[in-house]
């Protein structure tokens, strides 16, 4: 497996759970309370954590932080941009009246159109991605503990 089919196939995963756990909210009627949105913090960080870790596994005694980072940075974001796709077509195609439901508490005060809206669930998987990947690779990160890593530290 090529080192880029990592990010894309836990990506496609993490989109599908994400799509997935959004339509089961909205037969409930409860995808219109962004509460329910942290939740998709755990959906990022478990295929998130796994595609790290597959990818470690897969390069061993080369693995390299900056390549996990880039590994677990491109998982998240290819999630962000297949579920901000999904979640745009939703919003203005499947369900017009979504985006009025969701930011009723806001209607007074200005308008927010589709497009802030779409925006803003894109700048949200980003940064979550962003430090998710930072998190974990603190985790998986080779130790500088050891007789080998010290010859590092000075």
């Amino acid at each position: 497996m090529k080192r880029s089919s990592i990010p894309l196939m836990y990506g496609i995963y993490i989109a599908i759970g994400l799509i997935a756990y959004f339509l089961i909210l909205a037969i409930f009627g409860l995808h219109k309370y962004p509460v329910y949105s942290v939740f998709n913090v755990v959906i990022t960080a478990g295929g998130m954590y796994l595609s790290i870790k597959k990818y470690r596994s897969q390069k061993g005694a080369k693995f390299k932080y900056q390549k996990g980072f880039t590994a677990g940075l491109s998982t998240g974001f290819i999630a962000t941009i297949i579920f901000t796709a999904f979640f745009a077509i939703y919003a203005s195609e499947l369900n017009p009246t979504f985006s009025k439901e969701l930011v009723t508490m806001w209607e007074a005060d200005w308008f927010v159109n589709i497009g802030m809206l779409v925006f803003t669930v894109a700048l949200m998987g980003f940064a979550t991605s962003f430090v998710l990947a930072l998190s974990f690779m603190q985790l998986l990160k080779d130790s500088w503990n050891t007789a080998e890593g010290r010859k590092h530290t000075y």
